[in-house]
């Protein structure tokens, strides 16, 4: 095994372990809500507007499209499977050229709809809100948050 994998393994398994569990990664303040609030609250921060936020905002008219093209894509793929399953049948032996160009024909369906995935869904897309009359974006986030507003969930509009 190589150090470099088992260490980003490692790191990985405890980013998801402490956010499955409530874990702070920093020892911040959190605001003081008095308990008559607690369940009408919702905690805003400012949307940082970022490359990823852009990209996802000029792809984001196009996803049918890039839907149908995937589409045809994985129907295409699943034909390439088929015929190189079908020459190694009649050809009563395996032969593992026949599927050389279906499994890298693979590689690259999978790895560009992971790409146009996480480019049309960038973080901020399943968070973004606003408040009701304000022109400004925000994302829900958590209570410690530096520069967290709260605001009562009934002034907060999910954007769409």
């Amino acid at each position: 095994m190589k150090p470099g994998l088992i260490f980003a393994v490692a790191m990985l398994a405890i980013i998801i372990l402490m956010a499955s569990f409530g874990s702070p990664f920093d020892s911040s303040v959190s605001l003081n809500i008095p308990e008559s609030m607690l369940g009408n609250v919702l905690y805003l921060c400012p949307a940082a507007s970022s490359g990823w936020d852009i990209a996802a905002k000029i792809i984001a008219p196009m996803s049918p499209i890039i839907t149908i093209i995937f589409m045809f894509l994985l129907i295409v793929l699943l034909f390439s499977w088929g015929w190189a399953l079908y020459q190694n049948l009649l050809k009563d032996k395996f032969e593992e050229k026949a599927f050389k160009n279906a499994w890298s024909f693979t590689k690259v369906v999978f790895w560009a709809g992971i790409i146009c995935i996480l480019v049309i869904h960038t973080p901020n897309y399943f968070r973004t809100v606003s408040l009701k009359n304000h022109p400004e974006n925000y994302v829900l986030c958590e209570s410690n948050t530096p520069g967290v507003i709260a605001v009562r969930q009934d002034a907060v509009v999910v954007k769409k």
